[in-house]
């Protein structure tokens, strides 16, 4: 596995940071997030086409709008590995 770190929330105290990596080899992004309040992971789950269920082996994470720029990046280096 060949695990690229992209960056962290700008906005971060570094102890506890969304953060962004890229696998080129996988084809993967990984996303470190927030967990969701009660509230937001039942809405998330209501509105999703799997009928309300996040599988075991899965989650939903939060990550802030201003890290767009980073898990762009992140797509790019994803899809700049594939056409190597």
């Amino acid at each position: 596995m060949a695990v690229e770190f992209i960056g962290i929330d700008p906005d971060t105290d570094r102890d506890h940071c969304p953060t962004v990596w890229a696998d080129g080899e996988a084809q993967e992004i990984s996303l470190q997030g927030w967990k969701p309040s009660t509230e937001t992971q039942a809405e998330c789950e209501a509105s999703s086409p799997a009928n309300g269920s996040v599988p075991d082996g899965e989650a939903i994470v939060m990550i802030p709008a201003r890290m767009i720029p980073l898990i762009r990046e992140t797509c790019d280096a994803v899809e700049r590995a594939q056409l190597r």
